[in-house]
């Protein structure tokens, strides 16, 4: 990108003759050039392919972020020029150097880069799709598991072999240049072979993918790259760190409020399940059965052949296994049974935070994991009308949530029969539109009808002393709300951040004076406790950023990874001129110079206004993704080839709709779109009628939302 269009071939000559002028240009290479390949330090031919291989690796570097170890790899000039740089995208843009040089340095052998295997290194597997690559990496990582644990019990390396082969081709058919055999004369030894390896990695591990690259890949980037979570050892787990888990902590602490005013109490229900409950509701144990992990025997032992380690004792067998709660119904009711005799009781509403086990296939990281966080809700009521609407007024206190906490804009609707929850007679949902254009189901809510109530023989004396069956309710929302969060919000520099929902919404760095000035240092301190004071009065969740062994740009670049909405740098010039400087993650690109006495009132008026901004993106991208009164062919021949990895997708599809499974099962299968809701808005205000089904050229019974989904 750097060399002109016109003449290219004159210019690049040009180009290389002044470069092979100033050898410094080539110290990283020099430096960190492998063993055994021709040194940069020559003054012989080699200072020209030095010089040629320092333009083309920084001319073809692609996307990417800079990382602070890489930095210092950047030639002086490209230094230079990204510490003058204050915006964020031209900043990423001089970093894309970065990851490509140290990458190919360290781990192509220097007589190798000519050759055309070089390419095959920055080839895209954009030949697999999704469900194939995240197939793939599932295996590579139950084989090197089995690898792993056949090692720690001392298996012969010829037994062993067989095994890495099959791994080896896994990672092959998954990313072809890592089946590429080295090239160099002499075989690496296996010191350099790890070294290379764990420097590879380390470069890998802080680049984030652009969302135009691959939209599935860079969500999983921002999750690793910003600390949110990580791979468990256990398949289909993940391990929320505590930068997530305090997202999580927000989520929470926002909703616990909401579902006490709602008038229902916390309580904690067993995490095992008798089997025997789950059977007593048809319906509900044909939608959960395929997904329930079950316990078996309540001990161990030791295996009497000696060859299988720990066994599942044949002496321990349950007489009724217990099934890990995929969700509560079951238990609850059956509690409910012992505290509900007359109409005094009711309604009775209870809430618990917990978590659930799934068994998922295909996981995301907290799309779809197999065990995850959420809270579930239960009431039991007098009525119908009375149940009904409690089911509402949960979704609407979740659509609030989301909006005011989280700066999703939802639509709110209810499900169609085939896709309520296992024995409920309505499920009400709440969808919200990814960047990408599609929809994720953010919160449910679904009235039960008197189906558990009758499976669990519940019932009340009503005020003329007959017995009644109860009506019941149950309503939730889980961890699933941060992934909404990641892909609503966040961009290709990292995390973006609400600052309602920020665990720390300004984060503060002080410039430390000279080492001798012991005046200016107290008077910084004196100023930083002040400020910090300030803005915590006024209700900010503040942090200081004083790591003396961490340079500060380190620390702006990770604070903007993680999503921090303000920035605030105090220095000793800046004391002396009574101000600080202010850096949002987001919505205004340059520094604001902030006098000290108004940094609260300034802080709190910006970040409302971040707040307001980024909701308002958000509606407007909601609202023009939703396609209307398309027909079925341009709907399909639009989803057709929609796939999670791509961005900018064609979004939703509001349409006529004519109710009916068979027809909903076709469209699932032809271009695999689902009906997200049925819309509150548009059908109360009878939009369908009129209409012809835009499948079917029958009545339509309901306007339908149709759209792929996560």
């Amino acid at each position: 990108r750097s060399v002109p269009t016109s003449n290219p071939q004159t210019t690049t000559t040009k180009t290389l003759t002044q470069a092979s002028q100033h050898p410094k240009r080539c110290y990283c290479l020099r430096q960190h050039t492998a063993k055994g390949t021709p040194s940069m330090c020559s003054k012989s031919s080699n200072r020209s392919a030095s010089t040629f291989l320092w333009l083309g690796l920084v001319t073809m570097a692609a996307t990417s972020t800079l990382t602070t170890r890489a930095f210092q790899f950047l030639p002086c000039t490209t230094r230079m020029r990204v510490m003058s740089t204050s915006s964020t995208a031209a900043r990423n843009q001089l970093f894309n150097s970065s990851r490509i040089l140290r990458k190919t340095m360290f781990a192509t052998p220097f007589t190798a880069l000519s050759r055309p295997s070089l390419m095959t290194r920055y080839m895209s597997t954009a030949s697999l799709t999704d469900e194939q690559r995240v197939e793939l990496e599932s295996k590579i990582k139950d084989k090197g598991e089995e690898i792993r644990s056949m090692k720690e019990k001392g298996v012969a390396k010829d037994e062993l072999a067989p095994h890495v082969a099959e791994l080896l081709d896994l990672k092959g058919q998954l990313d072809p240049s890592s089946a590429a055999t080295p090239t160099n004369k002499g075989e690496p030894t296996k010191k350099q072979t790890q070294k290379k390896q764990a420097v590879v990695e380390d470069a890998e591990s802080d680049y984030i993918t652009s969302r135009a690259e691959n939209y599935s890949k860079w969500y999983n980037d921002i999750i690793r790259v910003c600390d949110l979570a990580d791979n468990s050892p256990v398949r289909g787990c993940m391990v929320i760190k505590p930068w997530g888990m305090s997202i999580w902590d927000q989520i929470r602490n926002d909703l616990d409020a909401r579902i006490k005013e709602h008038g229902a109490e916390n309580a904690y229900f067993p995490l095992l399940i008798p089997k025997s409950f789950l059977s007593k509701e048809a319906e509900h144990v044909d939608g959960f059965a395929k997904e329930c992990a079950v316990v078996t025997h309540h001990r161990l032992t030791v295996d009497p052949s000696g060859e299988g380690g720990l066994i599942a004792d044949p002496e321990a067998e349950l007489e009724d296994p217990l099934i890990i709660r995929p969700t509560s119904e079951t238990m609850i009711w059956n509690m409910f049974k012992k505290w509900i005799v007359s109409h005094r009781d009711l309604p009775l509403k209870m809430n618990q935070w917990a978590n659930v086990m799934r068994w998922e296939m295909r996981t995301r990281p907290f799309l779809r994991t197999s065990e995850f966080l959420w809270q579930e809700g239960h009431t039991a009521h007098a009525t119908s009308e009375g149940a009904l609407e409690d089911s509402k007024l949960m979704l609407d206190q979740y659509a609030e949530m989301c909006q005011n906490l989280l700066a999703i804009p939802v639509i709110k609707g209810a499900k169609s029969p085939s896709e309520r929850f296992a024995g409920a007679e309505e499920t009400f949902t709440i969808e919200a539109l990814m960047q990408n254009g599609w929809a994720l189901q953010s919160g449910t809510s679904h009235f039960l009808g008197q189906s558990f109530g009758k499976a669990f023989d519940v019932t009340f004396q009503d005020a003329e002393g007959k017995q009644q069956d109860v009506w019941g309710t149950s309503w939730g929302v889980s961890t699933r709300l941060i992934g909404a969060l990641i892909m609503t919000h966040s961009d290709d520099a990292g995390l973006v951040l609400p600052p309602r929902v920020a665990p720390v919404q300004v984060v503060v760095v002080p410039i430390p004076p000279k080492k001798n000035d012991e005046e200016g240092k107290v008077a910084l301190n004196n100023a930083l406790d002040k400020m910090v004071a300030n803005l915590k009065s006024a209700g900010l969740k503040v942090k200081v950023d004083d790591r003396d062994y961490v340079r500060n740009g380190a620390k702006y670049f990770e604070w903007e990874r993680k999503g921090v909405p303000l920035r605030i740098e105090l220095g000793p010039r800046d004391v002396k001129g009574g101000v600080c400087v202010f850096k949002y993650r987001v919505g205004k690109e340059e520094k604001e110079t902030v006098s000290l006495d108004e940094v609260s009132v300034m802080a709190v008026k910006g970040l409302d206004e971040l707040q307001e901004n980024l909701l308002e993106s958000a509606k407007e991208r909601l609202a023009a993704n939703i396609n209307m009164m398309a027909t079925y062919d341009q709907m399909k021949k639009a989803l057709e080839k929609d796939e999670a990895s791509e961005y900018n997708g064609p979004g939703l599809y509001l349409v006529p709709w004519k109710c009916n499974a068979e027809n909903e099962d076709k469209i699932k299968e032809e271009c695999k779109a689902t009906i997200r809701c049925y819309p509150t808005d548009v059908n109360e205000a009878g939009m369908a009628e009129g209409k012809k089904c835009f499948y079917s050229g029958e009545d339509a019974t309901h306007m339908a939302l149709f759209g792929r989904a996560f």
